[in-house]
């Protein structure tokens, strides 16, 4: 009798480094990798956005000498909680609020150019507070990128504007 009762299935140190071995490239992936979903700004939108993305752009571009008394941002507009929790990838513009010499930590993810500056901001459904761990180096006010991260639907406000969802970005990376 020997000592194993399946001498064939024994464990031998070549096929446990085989085994690991073809294992590698799963384990080098990223846990989200093939799990992310493209969104849209419209996606924010709980009725799916439709020609409010247009009035939106357009109010965008009031100037701040152009106007006799300022507007208020349009808080009474809904959230989705689609994504809560999910992670998501949205391209836009970063409107930098916390930065040292190394780069940007927290911004808010802005649908156009313009957007927190002009006023009146656009509705908090149409704002994403993104914090990074690592501090990203943007090129610019207003630099375009694409945020990869965990989103979630989150009241948050700043002297500029309410805002309704935050994104923890494991990855930001400049868009065109």
């Amino acid at each position: 009798m020997s000592p194993c009762p399946h001498p064939t299935r024994r464990m031998t140190r070549r096929s446990l480094l085989t085994g690991l071995a073809a294992t590698l490239p799963v384990l080098a992936t990223p846990l989200w990798a093939g799990q992310v979903i493209d969104l849209e700004w419209a996606d924010l939108i709980p009725d799916g956005g439709g020609t409010a993305m247009s009035r939106l752009r357009d109010l965008g571009v009031v100037q701040h000498g152009d106007i006799s008394s300022i507007p208020e941002q349009d808080t009474s507009v809904a959230v989705t909680d689609a994504y809560n929790g999910k992670t998501v990838r949205l391209p836009g513009y970063v409107v930098p609020l916390d930065y040292g010499a190394d780069g940007v930590t927290s911004f808010i993810l802005v649908p156009y150019v313009g957007a927190c500056i002009h006023v009146p901001p656009p509705p908090p459904n149409q704002l994403v507070f993104v914090n990074s761990p690592t501090p990203y180096a943007v090129a610019g006010l207003f630099a375009p990128v694409i945020v990869t991260g965990e989103f979630g639907a989150a009241a948050t406000g700043t002297e500029l504007a309410e805002i309704g969802y935050s994104l923890t970005a494991e990855k930001i990376e400049p868009f065109d």
